[in-house]
Order: structure tokens, then C-alpha cells, then sequence
């Protein structure tokens, strides 16, 4: 039905609009009574074989919701309900930022792919706050960054709010230096200061009486070498793991007319370069860290060829918004039936 009916419907109007629009409806739906159960029993799939223990935390499912997608940590208790294992917000800011200016979301339908400039858009991380407080059972992960107005030179000051922040709500961090949306962000993933920026997150990680998984997430557009740096990153701070990928610049291969249009690319293009990243890191660290694997993930196939690559979860966007809600439950029973 989704595919058929509401997708092409929902297709013919703004992106960003859609987006909104469909929270909205979203919210709307899991507070008819009943109806958030019916939405459990569709879609929900609850195997023991599907549980994973990772960096301490227990997942009931591998496949989980990218950051981008709840921003501000508005709907993760009903889109939980759709099947996923784990939610991650953000990417959070310390302070409230309009984002870059509009249009900022394409389609690329001819590539089932997306180009957002969105630019770190969200209501701060005190306000994500207030909603994370109503949290009962949803694994939910923090996606930080830092302010666009905020020189790198100060940047770690950014990253340790949003982190102090969001501790006592979150299981689990994600660093993110790697979208191409911010101006100059991504200096920030060369090797010193992404080692000092991390060093110093896990000094204030250690402040706490109990420490929480911090990861990082990396963009899929860095060289062999540049790969190899962020092994000796992870050895050298001791973070927990890595989340492959985040969107790229590149623009081979596409065939749509928004191609030339700013901004980072999800989707379909982006399948065989995560999966490779995926496999590179895996393969040279010798599996010394867990990685979540993002980018390009449309079918079960897509996902199977992810956890093999050496992702130990999956994390589903571009692909949740061309294949619907289905596709996190297929998923989910070809894991068991493997």
C-alpha cells in the first residue's frame, strides 16, 4: 500500500513539507486508542535470535533509525513502534538553529536518492531534552554536533554541552564531523583535532559515575588512508565503535535533474561505497571495534551484504522513506530465517 498509494501521493509535494506533514500524521495516528498496538503487531518482529549485546547495550533488533530522520526527539516512541530496534536523534546543537536557508531537501527519484543541505536544523539540545524525559523503553542514541556560528577552534566546547547535556537520556553518542552541511565541519575529522576533540569527550564521559558509548560517524568520501587514520583514532581514544556512513558529495552515476544541487547524498548511489567503507575498516582493524553500518539500504540484500561487510547493526533513512515501514520487518524475519 505504501508504495502503490501513499508514497506516489506524498511524492508530488515539497520534501521538507512531506517530512513534517507526515509526523504530524504519524503523532496523530498512535493517539487513536488502539491503533499504536495494531502498528506493533504489523510490523513489530520480536525473535531472541534477533537480540544483540553491543558496547553494553542490548538490542532487540539490529535495525535502527539514522539520525536526521526525529531531529528534535519528537516522534521516537511511535516511530519505535514501526519496528525498529533502536532510534538516534539529531543531530542536536548546544543552541536553536534555523538551518540553511529553504529549499534545502531534493528528491532524486530517477536514483531513489536524497540531497539535504539541511544544515544541522533543530530546536537545541535543552529542548530535545524535555521529550527525552518521557522515554520509557526506546533505545535512543545522541547525534551531536556544534553550532554553525562556532569557530572548529571552539568546537569541542559544543560537543561537550550537547554531551552533558543529553547523558542522563541517551545510551549511547555519536560524534557526527562528518556532514558536508556545515561550513568547515568536516576539517574537523582530520587526525589531530578529531583525536583531541574525542580524547577530550572521554574525559568528560569519565566524570560520570557510569560511562556511555561514544561513536563516531564518518563520511563515506575518505581515502584508504584517511580510513586507516580513523582506526588508529579509535585505538588511540578508546571510543566505541564507528558508524558507516554518513552522506557523501559525490555525484557519480546519477541521472535525476536535482544532481547538481549542494549538499550531501543518501540513497541508492551511496550502496556499494558504505558497504565498501564497511568492509575496509573491518577488514584492516582486524574487527577491533563494532560499526554501524548506514547508506544505500533499500532491500533485505542490501542489509544482508552490510552485515557481512562487518556492520554489527544497520541503520535505515533514505531507504525507510522510498520502501516504507515493510521493509524494517523484512528485514528483521530474513535475519532469522538466516
Amino acid at each position: 500500500m505504501y508504495k502503490l498509494l501513499i508514497r506516489p501521493i506524498l511524492f508530488w509535494f515539497d520534501p521538507e513539507d512531506v517530512h513534517y506533514f507526515t509526523f504530524s500524521l504519524i503523532r496523530f495516528i498512535n493517539k487513536i486508542p488502539f491503533v499504536s498496538s495494531i502498528i506493533k503487531k504489523i510490523y513489530q518482529v520480536e525473535d531472541a535470535s534477533l537480540e544483540k549485546e553491543l558496547f553494553g547495550l542490548r538490542f532487540k533488533n539490529p535495525i535502527g533509525l539514522a539520525a536526521g530522520f526525529d531531529k528534535d526527539a519528537k516522534l521516537f516512541n511511535e516511530l519505535s513502534n514501526l519496528g525498529f530496534g533502536f532510534i538516534e536523534i539529531g543531530t542536536l546543537t548546544p543552541k536553536a538553529q534555523p538551518g540553511n536557508p529553504k529549499k534545502r531537501l531534493f528528491r532524486l527519484k530517477a536514483d531513489s536518492a536524497i540531497i539535504n543541505r539541511m544544515g544541522f536544523n533543530n530546536g537545541g539540545v535543552e529542548d530535545a531534552v524535555k521529550r527525552l524525559k518521557t522515554n520509557k523503553d526506546v533505545l535512543i542514541g545522541g547525534n551531536i554536533g556544534k553550532n554553525k556560528v562556532t569557530p572548529n577552534e571552539n568546537a569541542v566546547d559544543d560537543y561537550k554541552m550537547c554531551f552533558n547535556a543529553l547523558f542522563d537520556y541517551v545510551d549511547y553518542f555519536v560524534v557526527n564531523v562528518s556532514s558536508p552541511n556545515t561550513p568547515n565541519l568536516r576539517a574537523l575529522q582530520d587526525k589531530e583535532p578529531l583525536t583531541n576533540l574525542l580524547k577530550d569527550l572521554q574525559i568528560e564521559n569519565a566524570n560520570h559515575t557510569k560511562k556511555k558509548p561514544i561513536l563516531l560517524k564518518i563520511a563515506p568520501d575518505l581515502t584508504n588512508e584517511q580510513l586507516l587514520d580513523i582506526i588508529d583514532i579509535v585505538a588511540e581514544t578508546k571510543i566505541d565503535g564507528i558508524i558507516a556512513t554518513n552522506t557523501t558529495i559525490s555525484r557519480d552515476g546519477l541521472t535525476s535533474e536535482s544532481k547538481t544541487e549542494m549538499g550531501g547524498l543518501s540513497g541508492k548511489p551511496l550502496t556499494n561505497r558504505s558497504t565498501e567503507v564497511i568492509r575496509f575498516l573491518a577488514e584492516k582493524s582486524n574487527k577491533a571495534f563494532p560499526i554501524i553500518g548506514v547508506g544505500g539500504i533499500h532491500t533485505v540484500e542490501d542489509a544482508l551484504e552490510k552485515l557481512e561487510a562487518g556492520a554489527d547493526l544497520i541503520q535505515l533513512y533514505t531507504g525507510f522513506i522510498y520502501e516504507g515501514p515493510k521493509l524494517i520487518k523484512d528485514i528483521n524475519k530474513a535475519l532469522i530465517k538466516k
